[in-house]
């Protein structure tokens, strides 16, 4: 049998290669008429998705887990590490300055709660304070953004609009100016950078550090804040969100998990699931001395 193969002009919608037509005479010389049938053979370009590293949730002092995002910054951007994403909550709590963030009242070096001093942290990251009670926090560590600092934060913010949108919160940006970096609070006020709910009360305050083309952007999500400690602390009142569904390990766990998803369809990634390990561990130790 000869199989003749002629070029198709163009593929099938949607479908993507060469496509061809066969004609296969069958039977030649006995009058049986010749059956044609179209072959269609094309090559599919697969793009797998990226994979990211999550780190489970983890619990620990504030100066550990500033080492830890220092760490998976600096691994990221030497090419030792992929992109990241953690939650941790702080303990014990803590109040973490921006890292350009010199003038701040003396009394916050001595600040107690329950009988246990607060922790004054600085973050490698910008901003203003931030008290980290009732918190959860997020860390995302990539890099290959395009653009500045302002589409950078809009670019991964998108995740955490998305998470909480699924827990009927709906969130948006905040407008303050420049003005804000007259207010030592990061909770005092809201800029574009940060998300707000429909009253206004500020959720969310992020902060980034770049270095070279790697970016780490973590943030406070304010949960359950103790208000008078938040009032004592900043001396002024401020907009407590309130939440309209779980409280403290069940809201933390179903959070961790719509944002995972959120994450995962905003970054277009898959995640895989990898705790710190000793050796990492041991490295991340040693810059705490």
């Amino acid at each position: 049998m000869k199989h003749r193969f002629y070029p198709h002009p163009s593929p099938l919608p949607g479908e993507r290669g060469q496509e061809f037509w066969l004609s296969s005479p069958q039977g030649e010389g006995l009058g049986v008429r010749a059956l044609q049938q179209r072959l269609l053979f094309f090559t599919i370009e697969i793009h797998p998705m990226k994979t990211w590293r999550l780190i489970p949730l983890m619990q620990a002092s504030g100066r550990v887990q500033m080492a830890i995002d220092q760490w998976l910054l600096d691994q990221h951007c030497s090419g030792n590490h992929p992109p990241t994403l953690r939650f941790y909550t702080w303990s014990p709590v803590a109040l973490s300055l921006g890292y350009h963030q010199h003038r701040y009242p003396d009394e916050w070096k001595q600040l107690i709660w329950q009988g246990d001093p607060i922790e004054l942290v600085r973050r490698p990251s910008g901003g203003r304070a931030v008290l980290h009670q009732g918190d959860l926090t997020y860390a995302v560590i990539t890099s290959g953004l395009s653009g500045n600092r302002m589409p950078a934060y809009q670019t991964i913010c998108e995740f955490l609009i998305a998470g909480w949108r699924s827990l009927n919160v709906d969130l948006h940006y905040g407008q303050a100016g420049r003005s804000y970096i007259q207010n030592p609070n990061c909770f005092g006020t809201a800029t574009v950078a940060d998300l707000v709910m429909s009253d206004g009360a500020k959720l969310i305050g992020s902060a980034q550090l770049r270095k070279g083309d790697a970016i780490l952007q973590h943030g406070s999500m304010r949960l359950e804040p103790d208000r008078e400690l938040f009032d004592r602390v900043f001396g002024s009142e401020s907009l407590i969100p309130t939440l309209p569904f779980l409280k403290g390990d069940g809201l933390i766990r179903a959070l961790v998990d719509a944002l995972t998803r959120s994450a995962t369809d905003c970054f277009g990634v898959e995640f895989e699931t990898r705790s710190l390990t000793e050796s990492e561990w041991r490295t991340i130790y040693t810059l705490l001395n």
